[in-house]
C-alpha cells in the first residue's frame, strides 16, 4: 500500500535529480486509498471545483485505469 509520505518522497527524489514534476499518474484504486488520507484529500479536493483539474502540491493529477499505477511524469 502506498501512502502520502511515499508519494512525497517520490517528489523529493525527482526534485533532487533536477527534474520538474509535471503530472502524477495514479491508478483509480490507489487514488481511492490516497483519498482516505486527510492531508491528501483536503489538498486535492480544495485544488479545483472540477475533478478533472485537481492537483496535489500544484502538480496535475491524472487518474488512470491501471488500478495500482503511481508514476510521476517530469521534465528536465
Amino acid at each position: 500500500m502506498v501512502d502520502v509520505n511515499q508519494l512525497n518522497n517520490i517528489f523529493k527524489e525527482t526534485l533532487a535529480n533536477n527534474k520538474k514534476p509535471e503530472r502524477i499518474l495514479i491508478g483509480y484504486k490507489l487514488y481511492a486509498e490516497l483519498m482516505k488520507d486527510r492531508r491528501f484529500f483536503e489538498e486535492v479536493v480544495g485544488s479545483a471545483m472540477n475533478p478533472s483539474k485537481r492537483t496535489y502540491q500544484n502538480i496535475k493529477i491524472k487518474v488512470t485505469q491501471d488500478d495500482r499505477q503511481l508514476e510521476l511524469k517530469s521534465s528536465g
